[in-house]
């Protein structure tokens, strides 16, 4: 019978590491919220299972895509500690505020992942039991986060490219 494969065979801590980092040191400095990442594992299942989500796409030295989901009440308190307003969902600016930190976490992680990536525009997708579908070949890694706002989560589904 195979052994069922663990995050540590899956997927590289040093391309998990930045992000845990990056969304930590994002929200401190940008929204003065305290994040904190709990133990990253492998995704089961395809849906994101949160409202509201974020996602940017890699190429380059690493391709694939980081998904930051939220609920909508936790998005809705996220964006406002971010702003520094409140603004309703699914308006343009609340969009752009979703769209704009899960930018912002892709890129401060971009760096630190090794050889050159680029990173996409941010896409944001609102609604319920939507499935935000990625590299077959590529293992998803979920990694928790809790805020005094609410939990949200990290999809990260990035893999190094050959040659790179």
């Amino acid at each position: 019978m195979p052994q069922a494969q663990t995050i540590e065979s899956a997927v590289n801590p040093n391309l998990v590491t930045p992000f845990i980092n990056s969304v930590r040191d994002v929200f401190d400095k940008m929204a003065g919220v305290k994040i904190t990442a709990q133990e990253p594992h492998l995704k089961a299942g395809k849906s994101t299972g949160h409202d509201i989500s974020g996602i940017i796409g890699f190429s380059g030295a690493v391709a694939g895509s980081v998904v930051v989901s939220f609920p909508k009440a936790v998005a809705e308190r996220l964006v406002e500690a971010f702003v520094r307003m409140p603004l309703e969902c699914g308006t343009p600016d609340f969009v752009d505020a979703v769209g704009e930190l899960v930018n912002m976490i892709a890129g401060s992680a971009k760096p630190y992942l090794g050889g050159v990536a680029s990173i996409s525009l941010p896409s944001v997708v609102i609604g319920q039991g939507y499935t935000v579908a990625s590299m077959s070949s590529t293992p998803c890694v979920i990694i928790p986060c809790s805020s005094p706002h609410g939990d949200f989560a990290i999809e990260l589904c990035i893999a190094r490219q050959a040659g790179a």
